[in-house]
């Protein structure tokens, strides 16, 4: 069932405690239990394409303890730089008879197997071996890197250091070896450097190898406090909420891994500045596991709307979402309303004529006006009696051939129905007047380069278009009083939803291999029942219909059965079966046929 009420979690409690121990992926490893290699490089100059490397020194180190180091001259096949060899003490005849930078490289990339790399100005050091090992066919291993310059501008200010260079850096942190341009000793000095810009990381949140990633963002130090909210959150599509100090839902949010989405609100990759002060008032964040993506897209629109947290966007009244309305009297008129319900019902035999909703009330006055300017309908908001009253005049937009003036017997109430019967078929069928009348007014502005009123016509026939589309699509979903469909999922498994009047009902995920036809039993026995919508539109929020249809439309989507008794010929395992190659999805003809009084065709 997918009643968000029907957990704990869901439902405002706070989370049943765990008693289980967390595993390293849910906290992470400690720096403690991390290898460290820290390498320096002396070269000819200062890139990789017009220098070579001359000198290689590495240490790694663990929890304190060095493990072991490596260090070697290296022949760079051309003569040292005179200004070079002042700055090192490395001359040309030093490393004449050293190994070339090919025959290092297999016990170099042996020794930082496994290994975190740190260099001081990472990029440098590091860009040098990867062209290196590029030239001479050898495949770089990827390590994670780690740049001391970056820790140390997040971790020492500028007020106790006048520069971040490792030589000021030695000398702030009285490393046990002074740097000296060559690698070995540069390299000792900023394994010190390195174990003293972690001490002062610590007290803000930088405690696990994971940390290190985002550590020398220029995240706040409150915000990176709270990084402990992300500790224990499972890996798995869901939903999570963010909750204050008083249980208040304050963000509701969705994800492929809960764990990985939520840590990154405390690095530098999240900059809202709504999202930062969220994040501030946060106390826990509450998981909700969910058992396909498609679930946790519906869970989190149906809790923003049942929470309403104060910083989603999302729509959280969906129920106040304006619709653009033809009314039933006796000359319709077009408005745009925030609920829809009938006021006197439509014409015998005629069905009511909404499109919508409209994510705001501009999008919905756009789509009302374009329809308003393929169409002469009234525009006057007063009720017209069926017989004009004496004396009655008409307004200005009978004068400019916009409007029938039926308040004055310009039209008859016959010929006005004619064009009302017009506008009912533009908005539940087909848009076809309204897209040539603007598609001819568009050109013709743009042949005359009135290019910003060509934008706005071009606008409302966009608005139009997309509130008339959701409107069909909803209309022909909400109809049926239930979908069962199969979408192949992983390697051999399938993903089963049960779809009710628009409503995601139940939904689930089989093993690879497993029978499909025991899940689909359980599910419609379980399901979440929906009763028929009262208003034209599904039984669910508008944005949850539209992620459900989006799903149903996906190429490699079966129907296994559609409404009550309407049963695909195709039964068992067989209707499951994934067909490469099919094509499109079949919902949309299928749903045609049935809506026809068709059995739908074989999946």
């Amino acid at each position: 069932m997918l009643d968000t009420g029907s957990s704990p979690a869901a439902a405002g409690a706070a989370p049943a405690p765990r008693h289980l121990q967390p595993t390293l992926d849910d906290v992470g490893t400690p720096l403690s239990q991390v290898t460290f290699v820290v390498v320096d490089l002396e070269t000819t100059g200062g890139t990789p394409t017009t220098a070579a490397i001359t000198e290689i020194g590495a240490v790694k180190v663990r929890g304190g303890e060095v493990l072991g180091e490596f260090q070697t001259l290296v022949d760079p096949g051309v003569p040292v730089p005179p200004f070079i060899a002042a700055l090192t003490g490395i001359t040309t005849s030093m490393v004449r008879t050293a190994p070339r930078i090919e025959q290092v490289l297999p016990s170099f990339l042996e020794f930082i197997r496994g290994a975190v790399l740190v260099a001081h100005n990472a990029p440098f050091d590091i860009g040098f071996l990867e062209a290196a090992a590029r030239q001479h066919g050898y495949d770089w291993p990827g390590n994670q890197v780690v740049d001391t310059v970056a820790l140390a501008r997040r971790a020492v200010t500028r007020d106790e250091v006048p520069n971040h260079k490792l030589a000021t850096l030695a000398a702030f942190f009285r490393t046990a070896v002074a740097p000296e341009h060559r690698a070995l000793s540069d390299a000792r000095a900023t394994v010190d450097v390195l174990h003293g810009v972690l001490a002062r990381l610590g007290p803000l949140g930088i405690t696990h190898l994971e940390d290190l990633a985002t550590a020398a963002d220029p995240v706040p130090p409150a915000r990176r406090r709270k990084r402990h909210l992300a500790d224990g959150l499972p890996d798995a599509p869901g939903v999570y909420q963010f909750r204050g100090a008083n249980g208040e839902v304050l963000y509701v949010g969705t994800a492929t891994s809960i764990r990985n989405r939520v840590r990154s609100y405390f690095t530098a990759a999240e900059h809202r500045r709504r999202m930062n002060e969220m994040v501030g008032l946060a106390e826990q964040v509450v998981p909700i596991v969910c058992g396909t993506v498609l679930e946790a897209r519906v869970r989190e629109l149906r809790l923003i709307a049942e929470t309403s947290p104060r910083y989603n966007r999302r729509s959280r009244a969906p129920e106040r979402l304006p619709w653009v309305r033809l009314t039933a009297e006796p000359y319709p008129r077009l408005s745009v309303v925030r609920q829809v319900r009938p006021d006197g019902g439509p014409r015998p035999g005629e069905a009511e004529a909404h499109i919508g909703p409209f994510a705001g009330q501009a999008a919905a006055q756009a789509a009302l006006e374009a329809l308003e300017a393929t169409f002469r309908l009234r525009q006057c908001t007063r009720r017209l009696p069926r017989t004009p009253a004496p004396g009655a005049s008409a307004c200005a937009l009978a004068d400019m051939g916009r409007c029938g003036a039926p308040c004055v017997g310009g039209q008859s109430e016959a010929e006005y129905a004619e064009v009302v019967a017009q506008v009912r078929h533009a908005m539940l069928v087909d848009p076809t007047p309204v897209v040539e009348v603007h598609a001819a007014r568009i050109r013709a502005l743009t042949a005359a380069e009135r290019f910003e009123e060509a934008a706005e016509w071009r606008d409302r026939l966009e608005a139009f278009l997309r509130g008339a589309a959701r409107a069909q699509r909803s209309r022909r979903i909400a109809a049926h009083a239930q979908l069962v469909a199969a979408r192949p999922h992983g390697d051999g498994g399938w993903e089963i939803v049960v779809v009710r009047h628009g409503r995601l009902c139940a939904t689930v995920t089989t093993p690879p291999g497993a029978d499909p036809r025991p899940a689909v039993d359980a599910l419609l026995a379980t399901a979440e029942e929906a009763p028929p919508p009262t208003l034209p539109a599904s039984a669910a929020h508008p944005e949850e219909t539209d992620i459900v249809l989006r799903w149903l439309e996906q190429p490699d989507v079966r129907l296994i059965e559609v409404g009550e008794g309407w049963a695909c010929p195709v039964r068992g395992a067989e209707a499951y079966r994934h067909r490469p190659g099919d094509g499109a999805s079949p919902l949309a003809a299928a749903l045609r046929r049935v809506s026809d009084g068709h059995a739908p065709s074989a999946a």
